[in-house]
């Protein structure tokens, strides 16, 4: 793979190398730049055969109806379902737990039950979690953050117990960057507390690690298409087809319907009681396009390129003495949290913006981890496919001003 050559498919970094100072795009975490193949391909859908799906029976939607499910069959082959029926296209990572929250969790939680979640987790898989938590009368309970970053499993065991009806875990860490090792955590729950249904929050892994579901033997698995090249606005829930079957809809409309009179409704089968309404069609195309290009890209080395891109980040930030890196993880996804010594991130954030450098500083909507580890905000810079060692350089150039101009 040959991420020079790489990046001259993205028309956004193209028109940033022109620019009198070129853009270093280092916040890839947050969203990923797209490849023209997926503009070109919700273009042509605009353009050559845009209409509705399934509710047409003419040649337009159905070639729309074709392009629409076969991403639903892509993205199943992706993750390795069973079978593409266990796929429900929602709005994004956060929408699909909480449809799970909200589906499951007010059909099966009940008082005094558990919920299993960990210390590094985004605030979509925190406060989905409280909501239907104070509703049920459950308890959330946590697994703790060790100072490098790692969860502690050794508290796994006495978390877990006969009440614990759901795990919910990120697989990387959007702050800190920690892998965690689901496939760890997923055996110990099945051993120690059969009952639990498992989520994996994979919205920083998606496009980075290569996810087997069966392998794995998660329940959910939740994920959004911008993070992995595609457009906003799209995501997936990933959910073992008893357990969706087992799940009331949790929003009413069109599609999501077997019979409607005024007296009762009945509900279609999974997974179109999930997915009310018109969906988001073009997003659908774009993400079946974004995961044919990662395919042809290949994972591998995918997550080959940015741990080099990593690692030569990492040791150049060692080399400025004002710099303090968030954790110290075991294994380590594409992204690297830091702050400045008597040095606000945000300031940081706004002088590395004048050097057309874009990196996220803030507290990455995981203020618990924040606290964790006793500060307010980090700088965080991440890391794709397109990501070069210049992008680093002028990364690290922009950091050694930040402390000309402030130390």
């Amino acid at each position: 793979m040959n991420a020079e050559v790489l990046r001259n498919e993205f028309p956004m970094l193209v028109a940033g190398d022109k620019e009198a100072k070129p853009l270093a795009f280092l916040d890839s975490t947050a969203t990923t730049q797209k490849p023209a193949s997926v503009i070109d391909a919700m273009d042509d859908f605009y353009r050559e055969h845009y209409s509705s799906v399934k509710r047409g029976v003419y040649r337009l939607s159905a070639r729309t109806t074709e392009a629409f499910e076969k991403t639903r069959k892509d993205v199943a082959k992706f993750i390795n379902a069973k079978s593409e029926d266990e796929i429900v296209f929602t709005r994004g990572t956060t929408e699909s737990i909480n449809l799970v929250a909200w589906s499951y969790g007010r059909k099966f939680f009940e008082a005094g039950d558990e919920i299993l979640i960990s210390g590094l987790e985004h605030h979509a898989n925190i406060v989905s979690w409280q909501l239907v938590a104070e509703m049920k009368g459950a308890k959330i309970k946590v697994i703790p953050v060790r100072d490098d970053g790692d969860l502690d499993l050794s508290k796994l065991p006495e978390l877990l117990t006969p009440r614990t009806k759901m795990v919910a875990v990120a697989h990387v860490s959007n702050s800190v960057g920690t892998v965690n090792p689901i496939a760890e955590i997923i055996a110990t729950t099945r051993k120690l507390a059969p009952q639990a249904k498992v989520l994996i929050d994979a919205a920083q892994s998606s496009s980075h690690i290569k996810i087997d579901v069966q392998k794995l033997d998660c329940d959910f698995l939740a994920f959004s298409g911008h993070k992995m090249y595609g457009p906003t606005g799209i995501g997936v829930l990933y959910g073992e087809y008893d357990v969706l079957d087992s799940m009331p809809p949790w929003h009413g409309g069109g599609e999501m319907i077997k019979n409607v009179t005024f007296e009762k409704t009945t509900y279609a089968d999974v997974p179109a009681r999930f997915e009310a309404g018109t969906p988001a069609i073009a997003e659908v195309i774009g993400l079946g396009k974004a995961i044919e290009w990662l395919n042809n890209v290949g994972l591998d080395n995918i997550r080959k390129h940015e741990e080099q891109i990593t690692q030569y980040a990492l040791k150049q930030l060692a080399e400025i003495p004002q710099v303090k890196v968030l954790g110290n993880p075991k294994e380590r996804g594409a992204l690297i949290s830091i702050t400045l010594d008597g040095i606000a991130v945000g300031d940081a954030a706004m002088i590395l913006d004048e050097e057309n450098v874009a990196v996220r500083s803030g507290h990455h909507c995981a203020q618990p981890v924040m606290d964790r580890f006793g500060v307010d905000a980090t700088l965080r810079l991440s890391f794709g496919v397109y990501t070069l060692e210049r992008d680093i350089d002028r990364f690290v150039a922009g950091i050694k001003r930040v402390v000309r101009l402030f130390a």
